[in-house]
């Protein structure tokens, strides 16, 4: 049994990793445009997605794997964390967000950084920030809904397939909203390199809609899926 150091060291690394190489590919992806050649928004995705999975698959039987305030919150409204470890585990992975981006700034060359704010999500122009929230807020929801569908249900404990599932949600997931969002799906993803670059506009859609997200996607799965099959 791991104690809550442990655990929240392992969310810090997982948070730590997840922005450093997600932003970090937003960032050559934008450096490499003046070469003409770029990663892409499938690149881009898999970055997300497979620094995701990587790292449940090294802590996911330590902390959860969670790296994201919106699983967390999942955990916290189907009473699996308290309230106080949940700030610990939000505490952790924030300071990790920051961290990495912290460090991306320090690498990136400065126009490089300063051209795209550190790789940090924001929305399209134009793009209104209703649809912005429910995009982010219906992404996350599928990707919480896996976290508890292959960790959560499986009593037997974790299982390295899980860490695939839900990696490759959270490429889905970025595939399909970075264009309009930047697509975060997770707070900590939005913060990190905000905090960084100092650059905070839409801040508040990218809480609101994974949050909210993570925590209807707790709540329904645990309620139809995980009591039924106690009962």
């Amino acid at each position: 049994m791991y104690n809550l150091t442990q655990k929240l060291t392992a969310e810090f690394l997982g948070t730590f990793a997840l922005i450093f190489f997600g932003a970090g590919a937003v960032c050559v992806d934008f450096h490499l445009r003046n070469s003409g050649s770029t990663l892409g928004l499938l690149g881009i995705a898999l970055a997300h997605g497979m620094a995701l999975a990587a790292m449940i698959s090294a802590f996911g039987a330590v902390s959860g794997g969670h790296f994201n305030p919106a699983v967390t919150i999942g955990y916290w409204v189907t009473k699996r964390l308290t309230t106080l470890d949940t700030l610990a585990y939000w505490a952790a992975q924030l300071v990790g967000a920051v961290a990495a981006a912290l460090l991306l700034k320090a690498i990136v060359p400065g126009e490089t950084w300063s051209g795209i704010s550190g790789g940090r999500p924001d929305l399209m122009p134009d793009f209104p920030s209703w649809a912005g929230l429910a995009l982010e807020a219906t992404a996350t929801f599928f990707m919480v809904l896996l976290v508890f569908a292959t960790i959560v249900a499986d009593r037997g404990g974790f299982k390295p397939v899980a860490a695939f599932s839900i990696g490759m949600t959270y490429a889905l997931g970025v595939l399909v909203a970075y264009p309009f969002t930047g697509g975060a799906l997770n707070p900590a993803r939005a913060f990190g390199p905000a905090a960084a670059s100092g650059h905070w506009h839409n801040q508040l859609i990218y809480w609101v809609g994974p949050l909210g997200g993570g925590f209807l996607a707790g709540l329904i799965y645990d309620s139809l899926f995980l009591r039924g099959a106690d009962a």
